[in-house]
């Protein structure tokens, strides 16, 4: 026994050696010419093949939603899938990139840039709406992750759904600059650094949906109400407003067109008008506000909606708000 032990040990310390070495090996390209950061990556390829070996598997089970168009007579359900979280990126989106890459390349889900900017992994994590990319994997293993589509909306496959009104919403609010201004220098519309801040948390909107499939208000009222999306892009245009032209001199008049903010669109008014005409567009929000609970990028589409509301309403006569 003592001599199979200390053979044993032996061996081990050889094979080591030598693994070592291989390691010292690799070949690094773009490191040529730099000695120390050779070795440097040398030392870290090492250290990582050393925690692979010793980091022990953690299993996590995730439950995916299911359904498959092409076979109509089969129900929705929730099929179980387990990752081992030590071979596995941080984000729930990591996870799936596993499972469809390794377990089931039938899954379907929309992810693109990774980062929370493009807003396609929009899913149901746990309960919550919210992108997958920025969705940390929960790290206890005695429960699973179960992932749903965005709620109360066609499902075309699995975690896929049908975003065609929700964009048509979004189209409708005419999210482009509007004006009949010249650019000074004939090129660009400049904003000074003061009118720029007034666009923060309104241009960082990602489109992602998560907060418009959040609402109750939506749920009940998806082809009438705009959703807080839409409306949040829809402030934003008119948060930036140009200011109107100076009055002449001689005549003291004042003009609808007045902002608190100095910038470049200049139908503020036509735009308030276009969302008031059918006032379920915009005064079907109840102020859940779980649309700004549920935002993904931390913006607050229910604080939008409120000012909107404020500033129409103030120019209203006293019989109209009462109505309202």
């Amino acid at each position: 026994m003592l001599r199979s032990s200390f053979l044993r040990r032996g061996y081990n310390k050889v094979a080591g050696i030598f693994g070592r070495a291989e390691a010292k090996k690799q070949d690094f390209p773009v490191l040529e010419g730099h000695p120390a950061a050779q070795e440097s990556a040398e030392v870290a390829l090492e250290s990582r093949v050393t925690v692979q070996d010793n980091v022990k598997k953690v299993m996590k089970e995730f439950r995916i939603y299911r359904w498959n168009p092409d076979r109509p007579d089969s129900k929705p359900f929730l099929q179980s899938y387990h990752v081992d979280l030590s071979e596995c990126g941080p984000m729930v989106l990591d996870a799936l990139q596993k499972i469809k890459a390794e377990n089931d390349s039938s899954l379907s889900y929309r992810r693109s840039c990774r980062e929370g900017i493009c807003g396609s992994c929009a899913m149901n994590i746990g309960g919550t709406n919210t992108v997958a990319c920025l969705k940390p994997i929960d790290g206890d293993t005695s429960k699973p992750t179960i992932i749903i589509p965005l709620p109360h909306m066609f499902v075309i496959k699995d975690l896929v759904v049908d975003l065609t009104n929700f964009y048509q919403q979004y189209k409708s609010i005419e999210p482009w600059l509007k004006t009949n201004m010249v650019p000074k220098d004939g090129r660009e519309y400049r904003q000074s650094p003061a009118d720029r801040k007034k666009l923060d948390g309104l241009y960082e909107c990602i489109l992602c949906a998560c907060c418009t499939t959040s609402c109750p208000s939506y749920w009940w009222n998806p082809e009438e109400y705009l959703g807080p999306a839409a409306l949040l892009h829809a402030y934003r245009w008119i948060c930036d407003s140009a200011p109107p032209p100076p009055p002449p001199p001689k005549k003291k008049k004042k003009h609808k067109n007045k902002t608190l903010s100095d910038s470049r669109d200049e139908l503020t008014e036509e735009r308030l008008q276009a969302l008031t005409e059918d006032e379920r567009k915009l005064y079907r929000c109840r102020a859940i506000k779980n649309c700004t609970a549920t935002c993904p990028k931390g913006l607050d589409p229910a604080d939008a909606i409120h000012k909107m509301k404020t500033k129409h309403m103030l120019s209203q006569p006293m019989e109209m708000v009462e109505i309202m």
